[in-house]
């Protein structure tokens, strides 16, 4: 996941309200939002080559979602960093006990953003900030750099999610933000050590091209009654729509 964009406890019907984009490269294998049969209390996508997840829920009302730091000099052989959010969704500890224990382990990764909760809070915690963060009601932005940085895909989606969501969500229109594929001013854009054609290419909400870009957006609205619903929208090279899939249910007990 490269691009995640919320209101948490912000709107009045709406305790949280998420949008994010999957980047990744097209050749690797992913399973479209399904129930997990192994976990059945698991909804996610799965990432087929690792068996991990970057965005999934529970019926049970826990949360997770993951992006990668964007930095040079990755190690091989650590640990896959989708199995993280699988390992909270699958299990029972608090998010303040899970991410004490995964920041016990932070080296065994490449760098990584993660945001888990449940029905009591929200929490954030990056292993290159080593800091466990517990999220207040506002509107919170997450690229590939550490929370709320104002990366241009970050602070222009804020702002459009600020204003299309002053009065009921329309999936529509957000599933519209998640597409906008307009690059960044040059000026504007960050310095990551890939390089400027590379910052270029990243600099969208929604990213194009033959080998590498946005394979699906995601919308999570969760309702002041419990009720949750679940859209994944699939793409293929140059943002071909490749499918769609869709979930709603109420939280257990």
């Amino acid at each position: 996941m490269c691009l995640i964009l919320f209101s948490y406890k912000s709107h009045r019907d709406f305790p949280l309200i998420m949008l994010a984009n999957r980047d990744e490269m097209y050749s690797r294998p992913t399973r479209p939002l399904h129930w997990w049969g192994d976990e059945a209390s698991i909804l996610a996508g799965k990432d087929e080559q690792e068996g991990g997840t970057w965005l999934g829920v529970t019926e049970t009302g826990r949360f997770a979602a993951l992006t990668n730091f964007r930095e040079t000099g990755l190690r091989l052989g650590v640990k896959s960093r989708g199995h993280l959010t699988t390992a909270f969704l699958s299990g029972n500890q608090s998010p303040q006990q899970f991410l004490q224990d995964v920041d016990r382990t932070h080296q065994l990764y490449n760098g990584f953003n993660l945001l888990v909760g449940d029905k009591q809070g929200l929490y954030y915690y990056s292993n290159r900030e080593r800091r466990i963060r517990e999220l207040t009601p506002g509107f919170y932005g997450l690229s590939n750099h550490l929370l709320n940085s104002p990366w241009p895909k970050v602070t222009d989606g804020l702002a459009e999610l600020k204003t299309r969501t002053e009065h009921e969500p329309d999936p529509a229109s957000l599933f519209a933000l998640l597409r906008n594929d307009t690059s960044s001013d040059d000026a504007r854009l960050p310095n990551t050590g890939v390089g400027l054609s590379a910052e270029r290419m990243l600099s969208p909400l929604f990213i194009k091209s033959n080998v590498y870009g946005t394979r699906s957006s995601c919308l999570v609205m969760l309702n002041k009654q419990g009720r949750l619903r679940f859209i994944e929208r699939r793409y293929a090279e140059e943002g071909i729509k490749a499918g769609d899939s869709e979930f709603s249910f109420n939280f257990s007990a």
